[in-house]
């Protein structure tokens, strides 16, 4: 179609939008509106599922949560303790293996007291959960039978000042015993399967909770496998062993990849709410291109009909109100885009989130937006094009 158009076309264009005036402002306005609301809602819906998935991936997905009931098969008192060196002798792709038992407790230094989390785990426990710290050590099998302690970033700001903070071989008083600080945790993220928070947690050793909790049995057991691509039958296979070992009447098993398969079913229908969404908007735009194209076909039926009396053919007027339409839109998906990102990228910024450019966000918005202009505009061009040069001319 635009191989038919001369250079004569062209300036008939330039001149007809300058004509429009105000009434392109808005039209452009409309379709900008609806443009950028297609970019940001598809950068909006991206970012939104890359944000989940990073708890996921920040954790790995070779990670695997077993989760034991509080009952056990014969109705006795749930175990304490968990033979993991017989789990990993059955079950081969066994890397770290971490049971963790937990109770609420206030804990108190130097007259500061705060109500935390204790955690009672093994030396595997940072291996599992990928645990890294800024100071000391972590817990290791040699101390199980001390009184030694591993504290959370955020734990060990609460307790210290900044005059006076936590240090290593500061010793926290929990219960009736005095547990020696040998480590402090840097500060990570918490994950939504792992039902342990880190920076908010005071790590002791497994054997060392029944001085301070007579009721605080082994409910998770942390495991990190070899490869991802044995996730599953591990998982699968863990169930058995897992139940005779802790004598619990049930066991559970999360896997990362499962959650995140539905995290990202989700976050799709999610994201393609927010497409239709924009899409209204724009659809919005479009239908104001058409009202000021209809405009302009009604105020120009004179300037029509003396284009047809010299010679213009019914393609010719057709061809020149498809480019204003078309060229309204460009300008204003060009616009829109840009807007869009810039909206986007505040809405990322004030939520906390990482930006990421969703690369099908402007052809997508762009293409949609041209779309439109072009399904608006091609009712009123196809009236201007029909009208009959002597009707036309007897126009006031």
């Amino acid at each position: 179609m635009f191989s038919l158009i001369s250079s004569a076309l062209l300036q008939d264009l330039g001149a007809s939008l300058r004509g429009l005036g105000k009434r392109s402002v808005l039209a452009l306005i409309g379709i900008a509106i609806g443009s950028s609301s297609v970019v940001a809602m598809i950068n909006i819906g991206s970012n939104a599922a890359e944000e989940a998935a990073m708890i996921f991936k920040g954790m790995g997905v070779t990670t695997l949560v077993a989760q034991l009931s509080e009952t056990t098969q014969d109705g006795s008192a749930a175990r304490t303790t968990l033979d993991t060196d017989h789990l990993r002798a059955t079950i081969p792709n066994l890397m770290q293996v971490a049971p963790t038992a937990q109770t609420g407790s206030a804990v108190t230094f130097k007259g500061r007291t705060s109500y935390t989390q204790l955690v009672g785990s093994t030396a595997e426990l940072p291996g599992a959960m990928g645990l890294t710290l800024s100071a000391g050590r972590f817990l290791s099998d040699f101390d199980q039978g001390d009184t030694y302690a591993v504290v959370g970033h955020r734990l060990a700001a609460e307790l210290g000042t900044t005059r006076d903070p936590l240090r290593i071989g500061d010793r926290i008083r929990v219960e009736n015993y005095l547990f020696q600080v040998v480590g402090i945790l840097r500060e990570q993220p918490d994950s939504l399967l792992i039902p342990v928070r880190p920076n908010d947690s005071l790590f002791l050793p497994l054997a060392g909770m029944r001085r301070v909790s007579d009721s605080a049995p082994i409910r998770d057991v942390i495991i990190r496998v070899t490869a991802e691509h044995s996730v599953n039958a591990v998982a699968m296979a863990l169930v058995a062993p897992l139940k005779r070992l802790s004598g619990a009447k049930n066991v559970e098993i999360f896997v990362p990849q499962q959650l995140m398969d539905g995290l990202t079913r989700q976050t799709r229908t999610f994201a393609y709410l927010l497409m239709a969404l924009g899409g209204i908007a724009l659809i919005g735009g479009g239908t104001g291109v058409m009202n000021v194209m209809l405009m302009n076909v009604s105020q120009r039926r004179r300037e029509i009909g003396v284009r047809m009396a010299l010679g213009a053919r019914r393609r010719d007027i057709r061809h020149l109100f498809m480019l204003e339409a078309i060229t309204l839109t460009a300008v204003g998906a060009l616009c829109g885009g840009l807007l869009g990102i810039a909206c986007a990228y505040t809405y990322a910024t004030v939520s906390g989130w990482t930006f990421f450019l969703a690369p099908m966000s402007l052809p997508l918005g762009v293409s949609s937006t041209l779309l439109v202009g072009v399904f608006f505009g091609l009712y009123p061009a196809v009236l201007a094009s029909r009208l009959q040069p002597v009707e036309a001319l007897r126009d006031e």
